[in-house]
């Protein structure tokens, strides 16, 4: 059976997911750059009131990323 492919922009508040792969490349290298490499375990920590952007937790820091950028991160949820 086939598994749905998860965005980030998708996660709940304190779900956990690992980063999977990047759907566009201006994201790609920006996320690269800021230590989000596939692999990595990422957090929903905060949404803003009007839902953008969102805060993740990432490697025991935390990053400011719009819904726009975060549809294009591809994750795995943990359960």
């Amino acid at each position: 059976m086939d598994t749905p492919t998860l965005t980030l922009d998708l996660l709940q508040k304190g779900e956990k997911a690992s980063v999977q792969g990047f759907g566009d490349e201006i994201v790609e290298e920006k996320m690269l750059e800021m230590g989000c490499l596939p692999g990595s375990i990422v957090e929903l920590e905060k949404i803003a009131p009007l839902g953008d952007p969102v805060i993740i937790n990432i490697s025991d820091g935390n990053l400011a990323l719009r819904k726009d950028e975060a549809r294009h991160i591809r994750i795995l949820l943990i359960h």
